[in-house]
């Protein structure tokens, strides 16, 4: 990607971030099943107007793996050191799916660090709207599989089709199965484990940081009924449904994401710092 450069951020583990720009800084977080490529139709464009850096959480990507179990806590940690890296005292937040949970459990812990999140096809907790049958296929999808031997490559044509909207094109397809084939199996598993595990939900109307809640109309994992809830209970919160697209909102759509997102954080970016 022209302009676009990696960097490893120092620590344990090591964190690898693609990033462009010079502006403030604007973190993107990929999904459970993602990694920092996800958000390569971003990444350029946000680097235009902003310091655009798009991660791959621990144990993913080129990030480092780690030893012992995955507390989801640790991703916030994570975050610290990344705007600690940028001189950063509060960035723009951009979370989709597990990202999205990453970011409001961020600003939980860290709210003076946030100017403004924009959270997308997301949801309060792990499960939240899943029925018990929804959760339980959810793990024998993506846990179940590994744990018995086969490999991510095995899962993520499956998994893939469960989550592109009815009119996802062949690369939107293709760039999701590439994402999950990329997966660090046991970094994985303890991810699943860790989101499973973590029962804090977020206290939806004690957030005060500007909100944009970004949803595709054919997510069947997080609903736009998900999305719609979020936002009655954030004060002040946005809500945009991107027509056709299903869970990989910013890749099935990239324009009709960027249009959306762009001017929200622009109307912020003089909260971050």
């Amino acid at each position: 990607m022209a302009g676009v450069k990696t960097t490893i951020i120092p620590g344990r583990p090591r964190l690898a971030v693609d990033e462009a720009g010079d502006g403030k800084l604007l973190v993107f977080m990929h999904g459970i099943g993602g990694n920092r490529t996800n958000w390569r139709d971003q990444v350029p464009v946000f680097g235009e107007k902003f310091r655009a850096v798009a991660w791959d959480a621990r144990g993913y990507g080129d990030s480092d793996d780690y030893d012992g179990p995955l507390d989801f806590a640790d991703f916030s940690a994570d975050l610290v050191r990344v705007l600690d890296h940028y001189g950063a005292r509060k960035a723009l937040l951009c979370g989709l799916s597990m990202g999205g949970r990453i970011a409001q459990d961020f600003y939980e812990r860290h709210p003076d660090r946030v100017a403004a999140m924009v959270l997308v096809a997301t949801m309060p907790s792990f499960g939240e709207g899943l029925t018990d049958a929804q959760r339980a296929e959810f793990i024998r999808l993506r846990k179940e599989p590994l744990v018995n031997g086969k490999e991510p490559k095995d899962i993520a044509p499956v998994v893939a089709k469960t989550l592109l909207g009815p009119g996802a094109s062949a690369e939107s397809f293709d760039r999701l199965v590439a994402s999950m084939t990329a997966l660090h199996k046991e970094s994985y598993i303890k991810t699943i484990e860790a989101s499973m595990g973590y029962r804090r939900t977020t206290a939806m109307a004690a957030i005060k940081a500007p909100v944009l809640l970004i949803f595709g109309e054919e997510d069947k994992l997080t609903t736009p009924a998900t999305g719609k809830r979020m936002h009655a209970a954030i004060p002040g919160s946005r809500y945009v449904e991107i027509a056709g697209a299903g869970h990989l909102v910013n890749i099935e759509e990239p324009r009709q994401f960027d249009a959306a997102v762009m001017p929200f954080l622009l109307e912020h970016q003089g909260l971050a710092g």
